[in-house]
């Protein structure tokens, strides 16, 4: 049976694409360094399932520690990396660039040339939606300049995709990149907005609307994500660029409305000027994933919305 390696696999979407995993029969190798971004022991519940498997293995390691990764390489000998660890989020990559670009570039060049030294098959990279910047045509599409990011996180995933292409021109790695619009669900990581809006309204506080409301995004579920993911893990070849979205803008003040109607409880907004490095809006071109990966969105937001107020509330319960 061949082995994957999933980087960031306690964090919320590589937890969950560990349980497809197992539900799948897959063998996996987690690696996580549990930083601090947020609480380490909610990563650790994420796993708390999934680590009841014998076909998974988690290793406490720093993507950056070359010696670490290679040691691993040794060890397991991967069929498959799919690489999610990165530092996130575009308003703290702004106060602290030089973290972001050492996590997410350092970190990603010492995978890729592990990856090629050791044989690996495939090699999946996690991108982000925010390559693209304040682009003006919608819906955005894999064949639009992304040279204009608008954040130090945007610019470390561009640097990303860039130097995956440069692995495979060199050594004929397969890599598939992928751009991931606005992920939301089970195990959201409590920094985004759906997660903090969400608490905020059920605690009855003041949720910050930042802007007039009319910043747009396209949530994406987190099933949908990893129904695109496990597609591009299974058909990675060559090198290629996807999206991965609804392709369903929501505006900001329909999300709070969704959040609060899916509570019960009434938003109490106060209004914030938009902060710099925020773009107006997203919204995912998916027509290459559907096309070649048969990838296909199917949770509307109000539904996805509905599916995680359920798990806050049990999470929720299980903190108490």
């Amino acid at each position: 049976m061949s082995t994957m390696l999933v980087t960031g696999g306690a964090g919320f979407i590589g937890s969950n694409l560990v349980d497809r995993c197992v539900r799948e029969g897959r063998r996996v190798v987690i690696v996580d360094n549990f930083d601090s971004f947020y609480d380490p022991a909610r990563k650790r519940l994420n796993l708390s399932g999934s680590l009841q498997s014998p076909r998974v293995t988690l290793v406490e390691a720093d993507i950056r520690d070359a010696q670490a990764m290679q040691t691993l390489f040794e060890n397991h000998r991967f069929d498959t990396v799919v690489h999610l660890a990165a530092r996130a989020g575009v308003r703290p990559s702004i106060q602290d660039p030089l973290l972001y670009a050492d996590v997410n570039i350092t970190g990603t060049v010492v995978l890729l040339d592990c990856a090629r030294r050791f044989g690996c098959r495939r090699f999946i990279f996690a991108s982000s939606s925010s390559v693209y910047g304040n682009n003006r045509k919608v819906p955005f599409s894999e064949s639009d300049p992304v040279d204009h990011p608008i954040s130090p996180y945007a610019a470390t995933k561009k640097a990303g995709e860039l130097i995956c292409h440069t692995f495979h021109h060199l050594y004929q790695l397969p890599v598939t990149c992928l751009r991931f619009f606005t992920v939301f669900g089970p195990r959201c990581r409590p920094d985004l907005a759906i997660a903090k809006f969400t608490s905020l309204i059920d605690r009855e506080e003041v949720v910050p609307m930042f802007g007039d409301g009319s910043m747009r995004r396209d949530f994406t579920h987190i099933d949908d994500i990893l129904d695109g993911l496990t597609r591009a893990i299974d058909r990675c070849s060559g090198f290629h660029i996807y999206n991965l979205g609804e392709s369903r803008p929501i505006e900001l003040r329909r999300m709070i409305d969704v959040i609060a109607e899916a509570l019960g409880k009434p938003a109490r907004i106060e209004r914030h000027p938009q902060p710099p490095g925020d773009v107006d809006v997203t919204y995912a071109d998916v027509s290459r994933a559907r096309a070649e990966l048969g990838y296909e969105p199917r949770i509307r937001f109000e539904d996805g919305i509905a599916d995680y107020v359920a798990w806050y509330r049990s999470f929720q319960g299980e903190r108490r």
